[in-house]
This record gives C-alpha cells, sequence and structure tokens, in this order.
C-alpha cells in the first residue's frame, strides 16, 4: 500500500491510464477489497477509501503497493488553512470511475439520504454524476429484503449510481440467501465495460441483472 502524499501532487498528474476510485464500507465482505484493487491495477490507476468500521477488515499491509489507501484522518490531516486543497473534492476531480465495494446497509441509507459524515460520502455527495458510479452492496438477507433497502436502491438509482447487484450464497454470518456483495470478477466485469464504453463514447453501460433487486 501506498503512502498519502500531497493532495496536489499525488491526484493531479496527467493521467496515463482510466482513473479509478475504489472505496470500501463497513461490511465483512471488504476482506476481498484487496482482490479488487489488485484486479483494476491491472489497466487502471487506483485509489483507494476505507470507511473506519471498513478498516476491520482490509489488511492495509495486502493492498497493491501502488494503491494510496485514504482514511477519514487524511480528510483532516491535508486541510491546515483556507485555501488549501480539500480531499474529497480532489478525490471527486480526479477519478474517471468510482466504485463502492462493499456498500454496506448503513452507507447505502446515509447516501440515499444525502448525508456525509466521512470522507467517502462527502466524496459521493460531491460527485459527479456525469461520471460512472458503481455500487456493490453486501448485507444480510433480512437487510437487503427490508422495505427501507428497497426504497434506498430506487433512491441511488435516480441519482444516476449503477448497482452490481448482491448474490445469493452462504453468508458470513451462517444464514443463506441472497446478499452477497458479487464476486469481485462481476464487478471488475461490468465497470471495465463501463470504461470502455465510455472511451469509445457508445454510451451505452453494460447492462445489469436486475433480479436481485430488494423486495
Amino acid at each position: 500500500m501506498g503512502t498519502p502524499e500531497p493532495v496536489q501532487e499525488s491526484l493531479m498528474q496527467e493521467p496515463s491510464k482510466p482513473r479509478v476510485l475504489l472505496a470500501a464500507s463497513g461490511s465483512v465482505a471488504a476482506i476481498k477489497f484487496e482482490s479488487l484493487c489488485r484486479v483494476f491495477s491491472e489497466w487502471a490507476e487506483v485509489r483507494a477509501v476505507a470507511t473506519k468500521s471498513s478498516l476491520h477488515f482490509v489488511d492495509r499491509s495486502s493492498l497493491p503497493s501502488d494503491v494510496i489507501l485514504y482514511t477519514d484522518d487524511d480528510e483532516w490531516s491535508s486541510w491546515k488553512k483556507i485555501g488549501d486543497e480539500v480531499l474529497h473534492i480532489e478525490l471527486r476531480k480526479w477519478a474517471d470511475i468510482m466504485v463502492i465495494a462493499p456498500l454496506s446497509a448503513n452507507t447505502l441509507a446515509k447516501i440515499a439520504g444525502g448525508l456525509c459524515d466521512n470522507l467517502l460520502t462527502c466524496i459521493v455527495r460531491a460527485w459527479d454524476y456525469k461520471k460512472p458510479l458503481f455500487v456493490a452492496p453486501a448485507m444480510n438477507t433480512f437487510m437487503w429484503s427490508n422495505p427501507f433497502t428497497g426504497r434506498h436502491v430506487e433512491v441511488i438509482k435516480q441519482l444516476g449510481i449503477s448497482l452490481v447487484p448482491p448474490i445469493t450464497k452462504r453468508l458470513a454470518c451462517g444464514d443463506y440467501g441472497n446478499g452477497a456483495m458479487a464476486e469481485p470478477s462481476q464487478i471488475h466485469t461490468t465497470v471495465r465495460l463501463a470504461c470502455k464504453a465510455r472511451m469509445f463514447g457508445t454510451g451505452s453501460p453494460p447492462v445489469i441483472p436486475s433480479s436481485s433487486n430488494p423486495v
């Protein structure tokens, strides 16, 4: 994992590859965040954001050496006075695509309600929706089927956020059902197709199955 550098130096360099901002929120599925960082790093320049809760599951030392991980602490330590760069704004400017995987029930609710109380949700609140933003939810089956989840998913879709639906499997809690984060390969393929469509100007996003939507 790279060490955070001054915002202006690390984020404002001329891009040579697509810029992907990967973000993890507090779900046990964040143990797969390292795999996501590695597969995206094969073709894109990657920066990462982790919420405080996700750090219970993300092993910083396992991240690729060229991937810089930003946390809430960096948001505040990088700003000293009026005129300094604001990290969540600079990351929003830097990224061509943002991917939140996993997206916890809590962070989904925050985004749908417009809350912005950490680095990740501040980036989303400031996001330019001319650029793609993908989310891959991960939560218990009963949390996924909760009526609030259905409402929140509809709200973020209206914003222009694309959903990579969860899958059915044995969950970390022991329950069997829908709610597990899509496999990193599926998330990667979906985003890669979107990036290629954007590069070639087709304007056609990848088709994402909707059968797993909450009810």
